[in-house]
């Protein structure tokens, strides 16, 4: 049972912006030890942002979590950006890289000049049929259809056509997946994106850093480049740098402060 007087500290960040209210805010709190899951997720539920990580030291390395207002999912980048990000600059992290156990194995954040860096994983993707209610629901079949280990990826010709799209999120919450991921060529960048994710309660997420494992290796393979700039073109915008270096990718960003303060549960 859970004391009545506990306080937690509690840091929102966005993420992959260097401009307030710009990237995508994460709530970040820093545990001594897990909390109860249904705690936790009514933490994030409260919070009501795409995420709401949660981390705990574990010898050098700390284990996180991450919840969105309905769900834990396996893999959140701008959750994970922003825990580095509290670590390096009110928690006293003193190297330059932070490891991180998940979900999704071993997570990296390294500190990069006035940028930060994640070491995640890549995304495995198959090509597929595109679901029909995923035509209906973005009214525009895509030019291609991939599937990854949680994830839909489209491809369409431009960005104006990812930037036009007004989806219908009741028929995209009926695709078996934790979310889709639009995506074409760039014109000031080498790609361009947006994710939308109502099965997992977020309709459409800002700047999706875990989609970057899907997204980079797929860029990379086409346009025959290994560092890739991308800007997810949701109403906040969201600028990344990504390098694909054999099974993992860096994806890197900046991030900025918006709050600190207590919960009190």
């Amino acid at each position: 049972m859970l004391p009545s007087s506990m306080q937690i500290k509690i840091f929102q960040i966005d993420s992959f912006t260097n401009e307030l209210f710009g990237g995508n805010p994460a709530a970040i709190c820093p545990l001594d030890q897990w909390l109860p899951d249904e705690t936790m997720q009514k933490i994030a539920a409260e919070n009501n942002l795409s995420e709401t990580g949660f981390f705990v030291k574990k010898n050098n390395k700390y284990h996180i979590r991450w919840f969105t207002p309905a769900v834990e999912v396996d893999l959140c980048g701008h959750a994970t950006l922003a825990a580095g990000f509290v670590l390096f600059n009110y928690l006293g992290h003193n190297t330059d890289i932070i490891e991180f156990e998940s979900r999704s194995g071993i997570l990296r954040v390294k500190r990069n000049n006035n940028m930060l860096t994640l070491d995640f994983p890549i995304d495995k993707i198959v090509p597929v049929e595109t679901p029909p209610d995923l035509s209906k629901a973005l009214s525009k079949a895509p030019l291609e259809t991939y599937k990854g280990i949680s994830d839909y990826l489209l491809i369409y010709s431009n960005r104006q056509e990812i930037e036009n799209f007004k989806p219908d999120f009741a028929l995209i919450s009926a695709v078996t997946a934790r979310g889709v991921i639009v995506s074409a060529p760039g014109d000031d960048c080498d790609f361009v994106s947006r994710f939308f994710a109502p099965q997992s309660g977020v309709n459409e997420d800002p700047v999706t850093g875990s989609a970057y494992t899907t997204l980079t290796p797929y860029w990379s393979k086409r346009l025959n480049k290994n560092e890739l700039s991308a800007i997810q073109v949701s109403k906040r915008k969201g600028h990344l740098r990504c390098k694909l270096i054999n099974d993992r990718v860096e994806i890197s960003g900046n991030a900025v402060i918006f709050m600190t303060g207590e919960i009190h549960i």
